[in-house]
């Protein structure tokens, strides 16, 4: 059995970006992780150690974000390997990371790179 997990606008202060004021003062991002894997054992033994544990990938997204990247497509990338070693049973995984406010010469609400495996 195939279950869908979706771990929606994890909220981070990050320093990504190419340009110099982004490295200096940062910016805020989202980012949602979407996976699924086969988690018909915790569907029945309600434990969690059969299941992915949300608080450690929550960690290693945090662990990922605190790594200043220039492009947000790397930061979304390293996000989607780390998670992936950390689970192999994992299946399908997408990251959507989006850097709010971008500087750009108009009103944006936010950029998004989604990346999947």
């Amino acid at each position: 059995m195939k279950t869908s997990i979706e771990l929606k606008n994890m909220y981070f202060f990050a320093y990504h970006g190419v340009l110099e004021h982004e490295t200096i003062h940062g910016n805020n991002f989202s980012v949602t992780l979407r996976f699924s894997a086969d988690l018909s054992e915790a569907c029945i033994s309600d434990d969690i150690k059969d299941t992915v544990n949300y608080a450690e990938v929550y960690g290693l997204v945090k662990e990922e974000m605190a790594k200043p990247s220039k492009l947000i497509e790397n930061a979304a990338y390293r996000i989607l390997r780390r998670v992936k070693e950390a689970f192999p049973e994992i299946g399908r995984i997408e990251v959507e990371l989006a850097k709010m406010n971008p500087p750009v010469a108009g009103q944006m609400d936010q950029s998004t790179v989604i990346i999947s495996e």
